[in-house]
């Protein structure tokens, strides 16, 4: 049996720059009707919904973002270098968080065209995803 896949809607002010931001993200266009573009976003189906509320302003990176989790750090600098050389928003640069923990990971966020924050990261350690429990550092908040 195949796995599931995750699905996540969300809202974006200009469908056509939403597709732009995405396919140079490297996402794949799926169907499209005038209110809504379903994506391709690491083999996960996003769905950009068209709205004309004005999404509320968020200072820093919480409390909503969504991305994708690189089992690989030379996939992740890929999707870095595409990022760049597609001259992608940075909502913030790469870095390396939590360094010399078992929860290590770089990271980097993008901002879309409507202000949504995407991240894209990697572990140094797989456990660090699911795992490491004890360890009670989650995001930059002490």
């Amino acid at each position: 049996m195949a796995e599931a896949r995750f699905h996540l809607a969300f809202p974006v002010r200009d469908l056509a720059a939403a597709k732009k931001f995405y396919l140079s993200l490297g996402c794949k266009a799926g169907r499209e009707s005038k209110h809504s573009l379903i994506l391709k976003l690491g083999g996960h189906q996003i769905v950009a919904q068209l709205s004309d509320r004005e999404p509320r302003a968020q200072r820093g990176i919480y409390p909503r973002h969504f991305g994708l989790v690189f089992p690989t750090l030379a996939g992740w600098k890929r999707l870095l270098a595409r990022a760049r050389r597609e001259k992608l928003k940075f909502y913030q640069e790469p870095k390396v968080r939590f360094p010399g923990t078992p929860v290590e990971h770089h990271t980097f966020f993008l901002q879309d065209p409507s202000g949504n924050l995407l991240e894209f990261k990697h572990y140094r350690s797989p456990a660090a995803i699911f795992g490491r429990r004890a360890i009670r550092r989650v995001g930059d908040r002490a």
